[in-house]
């Protein structure tokens, strides 16, 4: 019997060797072997994100930032920052043989002259817009789905001040071309800054370079415009994103879902994907915007005087509401001794009401935590609705924010609507008061009636309309449960913790001190907490479905209804 060899007989005598790296390869080699970058794109490319629709609220206001940056870049080529008159004698011929400034003579000649100029003007401005709008609303949806606990407190307090510096960053940006409308606001600034005590009108000198209007304001404001505020918000981003990606994202409860693990989409290819195409569909609309919709036409103001005001003139929407509490608040707030005046109303409403908000709002997560004592990490969302006392306060924060807002055009509505401004500002002198009032107890009221409802749902099922006769003659709504999502939201969320005293003995017989800050607590948490309903326990569940089983089976029925319930379930 013979024998076949089983080595092959095709081996080449030499050995093989690896191709030539291509440059890029070659490249990417090199800098891997310097920067160590392959091992860490590798970990983070492949991280997972949660996908859920209001997470986009946040790109918004990224993306409206990209396109800030690129506008604004674009407009530096021809802006001149410079408060000397000249005569203008530019394609605007209403305003030829006109004196103005060298700052409103380049925005006029990027309004006319410049190919696209006018175009990429209003999309600064409109994405301007876009982006502190996109921040407050992305700032609300981490405050009322509690986002901002631990361990994520200072991603949302670098969150507070990127809202605060892109606000300053509006009130420099809208205030540079030197027009009556700018000019009239950079004048109100000035009084904002005298009216803090002692030191106003050094500040005020610090800031003009002279006595008001000065020449140096526009060139400051520009250069904090264009380098100061933007290098922060930059730094802030950059902060922001790394603490986002450190921590991971949180996400919404749901089947499969826990403190520990995330369900979503990879970074690559997925992700990145999603987040390009997302910043081109924000670009999109922003240019939209800037090529249909006119915003700041500042050859209708014309140039800035001191010694005139545009008639009707109101601040951007998000400096609007500090200027309505200074016009309802009254003037016997103002104080005047040893030949002294203090501008009170000016320096409570402009100056010290925002800074006591923003205070809070930094501030709040470490308050929430002391009331709560809760000292868990939390990667799972909670709805409003399971958390009434803070969406009570959310509610009357915004309503706070709308009634000044509405202060602040009080002349308008008045005007518009035919009315009294001194009826118009009694009003909302008492709505300012008694509405957030109002709206926290109308919100806590309704998402406790909410909780009460989706607890019902979970012990008893939804109602399908389907009405059924049993055999003794009663009729009844057949239930069916709920999806598993919609029930994971509603049995998985966490019950509150309510604090108690300890003992006022312990145990060695020695009296505790129960002190003030102790009680305080107490209170706070007894009014946060007490009158939440809290969820459904696993033995109440049991009940309800032993209950059904045993004398109301027509409700959760199987069997002959087995295709009606599927039917439903996949409607529902």
């Amino acid at each position: 019997m013979s024998t076949t060899s089983k080595v092959a007989d095709t081996n080449g005598g030499t050995a093989a060797r690896s191709g030539k790296p291509s440059k890029v390869g070659a490249a990417a080699n090199w800098a891997d072997e310097r920067l160590g970058l392959a091992g860490l794109a590798k970990k983070n490319l492949r991280k997972v994100f949660p996908d859920h629709w209001s997470f986009m609220l946040g790109e918004i206001a990224l993306w409206s930032f990209v396109v800030l940056l690129v506008t604004g870049v674009f407009l530096t080529f021809w802006f001149n920052p410079s408060m000397t008159e000249i005569e203008y004698q530019g394609s605007y011929a209403p305003l030829r043989g006109s004196y103005i400034s060298e700052a409103f003579n380049s925005s006029l000649h990027i309004s006319f002259d410049v190919r696209g100029g006018l175009l990429l003007r209003q999309m600064h401005h409109w994405a301007a817009h876009l982006f502190i709008g996109s921040m407050l609303i992305h700032m609300m949806r981490v405050f009322l789905t509690g986002a901002y606990r631990k361990p994520r407190e200072i991603n949302w307090v670098i969150g507070v001040l990127l809202l605060t510096l892109g606000t300053l960053e509006g009130f420099t940006g809208y205030s540079l071309p030197d027009d009556l409308l700018s000019g009239t606001g950079v004048r109100a600034a000035d009084g904002f800054v005298k009216s803090i005590p002692v030191i106003g009108t050094y500040g005020s000198f610090l800031l003009f370079g002279d006595e008001f209007p000065g020449h140096s304001i526009i060139p400051r404001l520009y250069i904090i415009h264009v380098l100061l505020i933007p290098g922060l918000i930059l730094g802030l981003i950059a902060a922001h994103m790394l603490l986002l990606v450190y921590h991971k994202h949180t996400q919404w409860p749901g089947p499969g879902r826990t403190e520990q693990n995330v369900v979503g989409f990879p970074m690559l290819p997925v992700y990145a994907a999603k987040a390009g195409g997302f910043f081109f569909i924000v670009f999109g609309a922003t240019a939209l915007m800037g090529g249909l919709m006119t915003i700041n036409p500042i050859w209708m103001y014309g140039p800035y005087d001191p010694t005139k005001v545009t008639a009707g003139s109101q601040p951007d929407w998000y400096m609007g509401w500090p200027d309505g509490l200074l016009r309802i608040i009254p003037g016997w707030t103002e104080v005047s001794f040893w030949g002294v005046t203090l501008a009170l109303p000016v320096f409570l409403t402009v100056i010290l009401m925002p800074t006591l908000i923003i205070t809070f709002l930094i501030l709040y997560p470490f308050i929430d935590n002391w009331i709560s004592g809760d000292k868990r990490e939390h990667h799972l969302l909670q709805r409003p609705r399971d958390t009434p006392a803070r969406t009570g306060l959310m509610a009357a924060l915004v309503t706070f924010y709308v009634l000044a807002l509405f202060a602040g055009g009080n002349d308008i509505i008045a005007i518009r609507l035919d009315l009294s401004i001194n009826q118009i500002t009694y009003f909302l002198r008492a709505a300012i008061f008694l509405g957030p009032i109002l709206a926290f107890w109308i919100t806590k009221r309704w998402c406790i009636s909410l909780q009460r409802h989706a607890k019902e749902q979970a012990l008893h099922g939804y109602e399908t309309g389907i009405i059924e006769r049993s055999p003794d003659g009663a009729y009844s709504e057949r239930h069916l449960p709920l999806p598993d999502a919609k029930q994971a939201l509603i049995v998985g969320r966490e019950r509150d913790q309510l604090l108690e005293l300890e003992p006022a003995v312990d145990k060695n017989g020695v009296e505790r001190p129960h002190n003030r800050k102790e009680r305080l607590r107490l209170a706070l948490n007894r009014f946060w907490f007490a009158d939440n309903l809290q969820p459904p326990t696993a033995a109440e569940i049991e009940a309800a479905h032993h209950h059904h089983d045993g004398h109301d089976g027509h409700e959760l029925e199987a069997g002959a209804h087995d295709d009606d319930r599927d039917a439903l379930v996949k409607g529902h």
